[in-house]
């Protein structure tokens, strides 16, 4: 408790500040006060808990799925030959420059208001930390202790299971960390663009109504579902790595 009251108290004086402009402006529709956004996400629990948010969360659970394996499966052959470095490390970067909004409609023009359009917007926002920062994890490997497995008879794959993949496991786990947050940016932004249910669809019809505390509500609701995944993923990292702390 001592150690997370600083931020706690950070967030208390933000919301407060956030009370008090609320009620200078008096106008909900422009900025909705955060009781307002609590009041009338009881209000809409139904459909938002029961329609929006699972739709919402298949969409990033699946594309979140599909980048963990796709960035593991690149990393690793990144690592594996220097020749498939050379050639995946641009590619995937590139990846990167291209705008969201602008490739999502593509998405949706192909596939229509399945599932997949969603997923792919979701994976191309979530695959390149996962890939980058494991492959990262792999090099960071000290070139001392491979020599030592190699000089022990160790072959490429001994070095690689027994030293290589416990050293890039914390880069892992601090990528799935800032996965998280994307993948749920991800399917929120296809969401908006188009889709017949979902939050980022629900938020956007409430904007058309001029509903600020219900384009918000949807909002937190996804804000404490990430904030919830990443503490279990910290959780599970704690338990798993028990080296860590001995470092």
């Amino acid at each position: 408790m001592k150690k997370n009251l600083p931020s706690v108290l950070l967030v208390l004086v933000l919301l407060l500040l956030w009370q008090g402009a609320a009620m200078g402006i008096n106008a909900a529709y422009i900025l909705p006060s955060p009781t307002g956004i609590l009041v009338r996400l009881w209000e809409l629990r139904v459909p938002l808990f029961k329609v929006h948010l699972p739709a919402t969360m298949g969409v990033t659970a699946l594309g979140l799925l599909i980048s963990i394996g796709l960035g593991l499966l690149l990393a690793i052959s990144m690592d594996w030959n220097p020749k498939l470095e050379k050639a995946l490390y641009p590619v995937i970067v590139a990846s990167q420059t291209i705008p969201t909004t602008a490739i999502a409609p593509l998405f949706i023009l192909w596939f229509g208001y399945s599932i997949w359009s969603k997923v792919l917007v979701t994976i191309l926002m979530t695959f390149f930390p996962i890939a980058i920062t494991v492959f990262d994890g792999f090099k960071s490997t000290k070139r001392e202790m491979e020599e030592l497995l190699f000089t022990y008879g160790a072959t490429k794959k001994d070095i690689f299971l027994k030293l290589k993949l416990p050293t890039a496991l914390p880069h892992f786990f601090s990528a799935i960390k800032m996965a998280i947050p994307l993948s749920v940016i991800g399917a929120a932004i296809a969401e908006w663009l188009g889709a017949q249910k979902g939050l980022g669809y629900f938020s956007k019809r409430m904007m058309t109504q001029l509903d600020g505390a219900g384009v918000f509500a949807p909002v937190v609701l996804l804000s404490v579902v990430a904030m919830l995944t990443v503490w279990v993923i910290t959780i599970v990292e704690n338990k798993l790595i028990t080296w860590r702390k001995e470092i």
